[in-house]
């Protein structure tokens, strides 16, 4: 090998990387039929009983990492700890970690190259009761594998994972330091990866290896969840009502309506200002639930839309979430209040739900390219598009970290019942990330 000029050993090694993937298709998959196995619902919703193994999951990752010679650290967050960063994304004062650690498993390369973290949660929504298939079984059919996380996101856990022992199994030390990073609470806010920053982990690039149906997201967009709370007055619906100034009837449903068109009217001018050259779609506001009324008979005397608004990383205020957002569809909701005698006199409230944070790496850095240059040995093209949901990436960009979302499966699967990935999709990802180690980090022989 030592007769080789530069390009010719890097293209041996990822060619021989390459082999151990194919060659290793079943363990692989095997890997991730185990992490499926191991039920870990997020106790935020209130799994059955055994559905909550966040820390087993980690078990098993970090035997696996110890056996490629890594150095494994696990611990359990305190939001004690963490209250100076009341305010800021990913933080919840009343959150429990007992029996949830995060996990470092941190492989220390030669020297000389540079440094890479993987990332991803544990963490998974309840299976709920649609499902044709055993959530937790992990079923392998026609090549595809079945089970809550499959996509949302130990498929994504399990590629970065292989890829890792792809190179180390191929006989290949990386020169810069390869962290494994998982972490808890993803589903539940981001406080797992809020701790994890806070314990200092850091790197010079970082995947995070959320579902992007093999596409590299530079960036994700932030989310806003509220609730509009309008109010009315009840009054019996078969009967004549008077004007309301002499105590008639208002009906909150006919106000809810008011505020439905002009959110079209709202969503018709952020479709032309809120878009991003990597978004396939704009930013919108949409209503997700209407809740109103007591009775049949009766006008509602109060209305409720709740609704889920998205913001990109330009509109991130100083502490990172989306305060401006807020206060521009505040502004918007007073105006409308304004053109109603009603409103004007009995105004609607906002109460705010979540503030999900977004983060963004420039598409022309270095480490973007590095992985789009990967994918594009593994499928023929290069694909770079930003995803429209949240990911714990915001936290990564906000400490300097360059940060992508790159994984497997289509993440509108994720959540859903029956819940599956491809299997030619996870080695893709496996292929793409081991690439991305082998250029990024550097290698030397073992």
């Amino acid at each position: 090998m030592n007769s080789l000029n530069k390009d010719e050993k890097k293209d041996l090694v990822e060619s021989k990387v390459l082999s151990w993937i194919d060659d290793h298709h079943d363990e692989i998959a095997g890997f991730l039929q185990e992490l499926i196995q191991i039920p870990s619902v997020n106790p935020w919703f209130r799994p059955k009983e055994d559905e909550s193994r966040e820390a087993d999951v980690q078990k098993a990752i970090g035997n696996r990492m110890q056996a490629l010679g890594a150095e494994v650290a696990n611990w359990e967050p305190n939001a004690k700890e963490l209250a100076k960063y009341e305010g800021r994304a990913g933080y919840y004062a009343d959150h429990k970690f007992e029996g949830r650690p995060n996990q470092a498993a941190v492989l220390k390369g030669s020297g000389g190259g540079r440094s890479m973290l993987l990332t991803g949660h544990v963490d998974v929504v309840p299976a709920g009761n649609g499902w044709t298939v055993d959530p937790y079984l992990g079923e392998r059919r026609e090549g595809v594998i079945y089970g809550r996380g499959a996509v949302d996101m130990k498929g994504g856990i399990a590629a970065m994972i292989m890829a890792v022992e792809a190179v180390v199994k191929s006989g290949y030390r990386m020169k810069g330091d390869v962290t494994v990073g998982t972490v808890v609470d993803e589903e539940a806010g981001g406080m797992g990866t809020l701790d994890f920053v806070d314990k200092g982990y850091r790197a010079d690039a970082c995947i995070m290896t959320e579902s992007t149906d093999l596409k590299v997201a530079p960036l994700c967009r932030g989310i806003l969840w509220g609730k509009l709370i309008i109010p009315g007055r009840s009054g019996h619906i078969e009967l004549p009502q008077g004007d309301w100034r002499e105590g008639g009837a208002v009906d909150a449903v006919t106000l809810a309506r008011v505020f439905m068109d002009h959110f079209d009217r709202l969503n018709a001018d952020w479709r032309l200002r809120k878009t991003h050259p990597y978004m396939s779609i704009p930013c919108q506001l949409y209503i997700a639930q209407v809740n109103a009324g007591e009775y049949p008979t009766a006008f509602a005397n109060k209305a409720e839309l709740v609704f889920d608004a998205q913001y990109l990383p330009r509109e991130k205020d100083d502490m990172g979430l989306g305060s401006k957002v807020k206060a521009e569809i505040e502004e918007f909701i007073n105006r409308v209040a304004m053109t109603e005698p009603w409103l004007r006199e009995h105004p609607p409230v906002i109460e705010w739900l979540i503030d999900a944070d977004c983060g963004e790496t420039p598409v022309e850095h270095p480490f973007v390219q590095t992985i789009g240059e990967s994918l594009k040995k593994v499928i023929s093209e290069e694909m770079i598009e930003g995803i429209g949901f949240h990911t714990d990436m915001g936290w990564f960009t906000n400490v300097g970290i360059p940060t992508v979302n790159f994984g497997p499966g289509n993440p509108s699967v994720a959540h859903q019942d029956n819940e599956s990935l491809e299997e030619k999709e996870l080695i893709k990802a496996v292929k793409t990330i081991a690439l991305t180690l082998i250029e990024w980090c550097g290698v030397a022989d073992a």
